[in-house]
């Protein structure tokens, strides 16, 4: 009877199991194991070391190897379920760090309603939701719209990159109806040369609503 019960279960491990979206290997959990360490090897030992200036910033990882690798399938391979652990981690390192407040509104930086239509989600917001369920914080998804398309930032200089976003963005539904009393933490995927960081925080404070910062997953190796 106890071989069959332990057969049974390595069975129905093996019916939950799915296959890591980084090398297909099976696995029971968003990343296999041997991903997972790769994943953590990208972790900053020191997540704030861009947090100075008028927008600081607060990255768990560098956008490079194997973390450049799982944002990319985020993004661009239909795999919402790995902004879980992500975000996840991004919420550990973030409430283990000294600039942790639970005076904070969170808000993701939005996609275009065009480029949500065509991926099926803002990678963002779900990544805010996975921090947020750790932190705590409040999560205000409708807080900014992007009420301009863009083009892809990839391949543009610093000042392309400004003149790209410019206007994109505006007060969402949610701060439109009321400005929050807490002041808000931004939060994207991967933060590079800040344009984007940077276009949407100029809306909000052009409302007299605080920022008290960016948060990332990533930040470009050019920032370190």
């Amino acid at each position: 009877m106890q071989n069959w019960t332990q057969n049974f279960k390595g069975l129905l491990n093996l019916f939950l199991e799915s296959n890591c979206p980084l090398c297909q290997r099976p696995t029971a959990k968003e990343f296999c194991q041997d991903c997972t360490t790769q994943l953590q090897r990208c972790k900053l030992p020191q997540s704030s070391y861009l947090w100075q200036g008028k927008l600081p910033v607060f990255a768990w990882g560098t956008y490079g190897g194997t973390l450049k690798r799982a944002i990319a399938s985020l993004k661009y391979e239909n795999q919402p379920q790995i902004a879980r652990p992500l975000g996840y981690w991004l919420a550990q390192a973030w409430l283990n760090s000294q600039l942790a407040s639970n005076q904070l509104s969170v808000v993701p930086i939005p996609l275009h309603v065009d480029k949500q239509k065509q991926r099926g989600y803002n990678q963002a917001a779900l990544l805010a939701q996975s921090f947020c369920d750790l932190t705590g914080l409040q999560l205000q998804q409708q807080g900014l719209e992007r009420i301009r398309g863009t083009e892809a930032q990839f391949g543009l200089s610093v000042s392309e990159r400004e003149k790209n976003l410019a206007m994109a963005f505006q007060a969402g539904p949610e701060f439109r109806r009321y400005r929050p009393a807490k002041p808000v933490l931004l939060l994207d995927d991967i933060y590079t040369t800040g344009a984007t960081a940077r276009s949407a925080a100029q809306t909000l404070r052009a409302l007299n609503i605080r920022v008290y910062g960016v948060v990332a997953i990533a930040a470009s190796q050019k920032q370190a």
